[in-house]
């Protein structure tokens, strides 16, 4: 654990409150340097060689990274308190400020999970002959490379690289892993002489590959292509474009280090049950297709996973969630945030959270613009997509007076403006925005102009998981709150029952994947319990009477966790034991029904209807057309009949 902070003010171009930073966070802290990355370079020597100190500057954190390898030391964590907090127009205090983000550099990183993945260099090239063949003679000393054409072309005198013909039927997969399906296949037949010739068409031969380089300049292969890892992409006509292209692929060989994005509970899962298909929310928003159906749950490829979050933050039951870092440091964080600003004086700080682009905007903003105000506290993601409403209504519920969601280049804009529309439902909608702009002034002048509404009376910090959470934090922003409407989607309401069409057949308690629909072992009865409900659709999917439809809401008192009845009938007594069973007015619909049906003509075979299982199968014994009766049994054989057959022969 650190115990130290070296601070700098670069060249004195920002104040550090010292004895009030020290004060807040408990940190040792020295007297500001004027040039910690030059003149001052012998601080962050000696601070390395404790091994317990936090160095304030991230510009120039190559050079602290390269000094400690010159000492054989571990490099020392560094934070930035100079963009985020220090450059600024706002003249309020921002001791605060910098304390939150020190605390927040504090807490311990999530140990990363990774796949090793290894690319042997197998090259597919896809373009016309010219442009396809010139980037196979640039790649062939770096690379395997076969190039796939459409039609013969004159055929260049080398076997340096591979040329086949055919379509391109399909591809998947991703770097070290493509796997592809080839129409009309004709490879090469080296022997002979004159002409290159080659083989009969075939179709759908299969290949794979490690790299797939597209100089075709059509549509992409896959969706998302840009987040594909292992297939590049270029215009054919741009020959920069083609000629960045070919680098990139000539490094994409040996081991690489790919992230486990997200973790996965199956059983959580209520994609389906019963080949009745529930919750789709993950699969309507992945954009590279990485997630699939994989009978009553979804699997996640990691090698296609390019890690947006957006699934984690739309998942109803959590079966998915970001784990690169997971979800509960980014709530430790949040409060974190919230809790070291009201410590160290401040009142009603204000949560940016951005990604890497945003994290540009503000160095920018801070270095030639007004930066940012002293009470907005940046929290740069890996991901902006895992933000969702539950980190926006727990942030507000920890003490944020507002949150603003600044997605960059490559965020999916519609999953996150869903999230938003749902936390702005949950709170207010002047609390939770989606902040539509790559101008850094920009980004400054709205949050100077903002005035942000009083933040909760009592924060709270709610635990558990992402519902959990929400619930919780909703709970805090509405005191003496029932019922919150929410838009259409959410994943939070109640199941509502029509009772005139309803038999209480119960086929959606034995498919609901989360509990909230249940039975009466001794009363035919529907409960639902809608703090578990996950609207994900099955129950109505499978209701043989359409009797089911939803009303997304999120209820805030203790009714929303207790079961109640959604329909309760008579239980129909039976004619022989009076034993309870089934539902009168089904038996009694029933028996109407088969009246004079060729089936239950005569007899009491009418009166079986009315019996409980028991006493059916009894009186069903002991009838003239027993059906549990066979014929008579066959004679053992004894030794009498064996020595009697030798005996008459």
């Amino acid at each position: 654990m650190p115990k130290s902070l070296i601070t700098c003010d670069c060249e004195g171009s920002f104040a550090i409150d010292i004895e009030g930073l020290s004060k807040a966070t408990g940190l040792e802290i020295r007297p500001p340097c004027s040039a910690l990355c030059t003149r001052n370079l012998d601080q962050a020597e000696a601070a390395l060689s404790t091994g317990e100190a936090i160095l304030c500057c991230t510009q120039e954190a190559q050079v602290f990274e390269e000094l400690a390898a010159d000492l054989g030391l571990e490099p020392a964590p560094v934070l930035d308190l100079r963009n985020r907090a220090g450059w600024t127009e706002d003249a309020a205090e921002t001791t605060p400020k910098m304390a939150a983000l020190v605390a927040e550099a504090l807490l311990p990183a999530a140990p990363e999970k990774i796949l090793d993945i290894t690319s042997e260099g197998l090259c597919l090239v896809l373009g016309a002959p010219d442009v396809a063949l010139s980037a196979a003679d640039l790649l062939k000393d770096h690379l395997g490379v076969t190039v796939l054409l459409e039609e013969a072309p004159d055929m260049p005198e080398t076997r340096a690289f591979e040329v086949i013909l055919g379509r391109l039927r399909h591809a998947g997969g991703a770097l070290g892993g493509f796997k592809l399906t080839i129409d009309a296949l004709q490879q090469l037949e080296p022997g002979g002489r004159g002409v290159w010739t080659f083989s009969p068409p075939r179709d759908a031969g299969r290949s794979e590959c490690d790299i797939i380089l597209d100089l075709r300049g059509g549509a992409p292969l896959f969706s998302a292509h840009e987040k594909r890892e292992g297939y590049l992409r270029a215009d054919p006509g741009h020959a920069p474009a083609i000629a960045a292209a070919v680098l990139a692929a000539s490094h994409l060989t040996g081991t690489f280090e790919k992230p486990l994005h997200v973790r996965t509970e199956p059983l959580l899962c209520a994609h389906s049950r019963a080949e009745q298909t529930g919750c789709t929310r993950c699969l309507d928003l992945c954009p590279t297709g990485a997630i699939t159906p994989n009978g009553e749950h979804v699997s996640v490829d990691p090698l296609i996973c390019a890690g947006c979050g957006a699934c984690s933050a739309a998942c109803p039951s959590g079966a998915i969630s970001f784990d690169a870092p997971p979800v509960d440091l980014t709530f430790r964080r949040i409060q974190t945030l919230a809790t070291s600003y009201r410590d160290a004086g401040g009142t009603a700080p204000r949560l940016l959270a951005h990604d890497a682009h945003g994290a540009e905007m503000i160095q920018l903003s801070a270095r030639y613009g007004r930066g940012l105000p002293a009470d907005v506290i940046p929290m740069e993601l890996g991901s902006i997509g895992a933000f969702g409403h539950a980190e926006a209504v727990a942030a507000l519920a920890a003490g944020f007076a507002s949150v603003h969601v600044l997605p960059g280049p490559g965020a999916d804009l519609d999953a996150m403006a869903a999230q938003v529309a749902l936390a702005q439902a949950i709170a207010r909608p002047t609390r939770v925005t989606q902040v539509a702009t790559s101008d850094p002034d920009a980004l400054s002048d709205l949050l100077f102009a903002e005035i942000a509404p009083a933040p909760v009376e009592t924060p709270v910090r709610p635990m558990g998981t992402r519902r959990q959470i929400t619930r919780q934090a909703a709970k805090a922003l509405h005191p003496g709150s029932e019922t919150l409407p929410l838009p259409d989607g959410a994943p939070y309401g109640a199941v509502l029952v029509n009772t005139e069409t309803c038999t209480l057949c119960l086929s959606c308690v034995s498919l609901c994947p989360s509990g909230a629909l249940g039975d009466n072992p001794d009363l035919p009865q529907l409960r639902f319990q809608e703090d578990a409900c996950l609207q994900c659709g099955l129950c109505a999917s499978v209701c043989p009477e359409a009797a089911i439809a939803y009303e997304p809401r999120l209820t805030l008192d203790d009714s929303a966790l207790q079961q109640v009845v959604l329909n309760e009938e008579e239980p129909f007594a039976c004619i022989e034991c009076g034993a309870l069973f089934g539902v009168k007015s089904t038996v009694e619909k029933i028996t109407a029904k088969l009246e004079g049906h060729a089936m239950f003509a005569g007899g009491d075979r009418l009166r079986l209807i009315q019996m409980c299982d028991t006493c059916r199968i009894n009186a069903q014994y002991h009838s003239e057309e027993n059906p549990f009766a066979g014929g008579e049994r066959p004679r053992p054989r004894t030794t009498d009949d064996y020595t009697k057959k030798r005996r008459d022969h």
